[in-house]
């Protein structure tokens, strides 16, 4: 069967499954359990015979939502927030892993940016980061601490500022993706390409790997988060570019309720960032380098798990 005869045979049935799941009315979890099989067997044709068409990106994501209504009152019973980060959050982050895979190569790609704009003009970094902050860490080193700026305040005014700074980076990387994802994408880039000609200075000045052992204990999970941040203002602003099938009005509250999740899902990694940069980097240089490594992949490896392997896991088991 030609995909636009699939549409067209389908297509009713696929409108009142849009009214169950965003619509006022309710259906009790048997009916909403028989259209999600319903669902799941035309997802299956469409795999096999349309693998790359936008029709298995579309039942997917119904297929998906109608999951979530049937396990809804199963869920409340159970402790809500256990389920958003064990089960909801991964679903979503694996719904729109593409968006992730954006957000990284636009973060990568403008790293590089930073780290070539900084090698081939020595004002560059002077730039970016202000002559009063070079100045300072240009001190440190002469002082053989370059990352002794993290010494400066107390240990809880440090964790608290630091943890409000970077929610609001956050929150940023998500809201500003209402101007069809340009906000998003200019936080994204600011951002990187001061983390590159950043870290290209230490490595002119000859302490990359001091700068490594502090910047990089809570940098780990900060940096990271702001990535996936930015993948949720991605989605926010690709639902008002391509509404799909929906009206430009339901697409947008459908991106900004699930942006608004896979933001919240990094709001406890942002939290543990500001607290090691409150608490322990201020002791990088001091420490033996077998835990500043410890403590570096280990952060990293959490996140990266949490973001990158376990919402597969947990699709495949949801879909086993």
């Amino acid at each position: 069967m030609r995909e636009i005869a699939f549409i067209k045979q389908n297509k009713q049935k696929w409108l009142d499954f849009e009214e169950a799941i965003f619509g006022k009315s309710k259906k009790n979890p048997d009916e909403m359990a028989s259209l999600y099989i319903h669902l799941v067997n035309d997802l299956s044709y469409a795999q096999t015979y349309y693998p790359k068409s936008k029709t298995v990106v579309y039942l997917n994501y119904l297929a998906s939502q109608i999951y979530q209504k049937i396990y809804k009152t199963k869920r409340e019973e159970k402790n809500r927030l256990i389920y958003f980060f064990k089960t909801e959050a991964p679903l979503l982050v694996y719904q729109y892993r593409r968006y992730v895979l954006y957000a990284f190569v636009l973060f990568f790609a403008s790293v590089s940016i930073g780290v070539v704009s900084a090698k081939y003009d020595e004002n560059f970094v002077r730039l970016i980061l202000g002559d009063g902050y070079v100045n300072m860490t240009m001190e440190n080193i002469k002082d053989g601490n370059p990352v002794a700026v993290y010494k400066s305040g107390s240990n809880w005014g440090g964790f608290i500022g630091i943890t409000l700074n970077n929610l609001y980076v956050g929150v940023r990387c998500f809201i500003y993706g209402i101007f069809a994802g340009i906000g998003t994408f200019w936080v994204l880039i600011e951002n990187s390409i001061m983390l590159g000609s950043f870290q290209y200075f230490f490595y002119k000045e000859g302490v990359f790997g001091k700068s490594i052992r502090g910047i990089w204990l809570h940098g780990s999970m900060e940096i990271f988060g702001m990535v996936i941040e930015a993948a949720s203002g991605f989605i926010l602003g690709a639902s008002l570019l391509f509404p799909r099938t929906f009206s430009r009005l339901n697409s947008f509250k459908i991106g900004f309720k699930d942006g608004l999740k896979i933001f919240l899902s990094t709001v406890p990694f942002t939290i543990a960032a500001g607290f090691i940069e409150g608490f322990v980097t201020r002791y990088a240089i001091e420490m033996p380098h077998w835990m500043n490594f410890i403590i570096i992949f280990g952060t990293l490896s959490i996140i990266s798990f949490y973001f990158l392997i376990y919402p597969s896991i947990v699709h495949k088991k949801i879909n086993s």
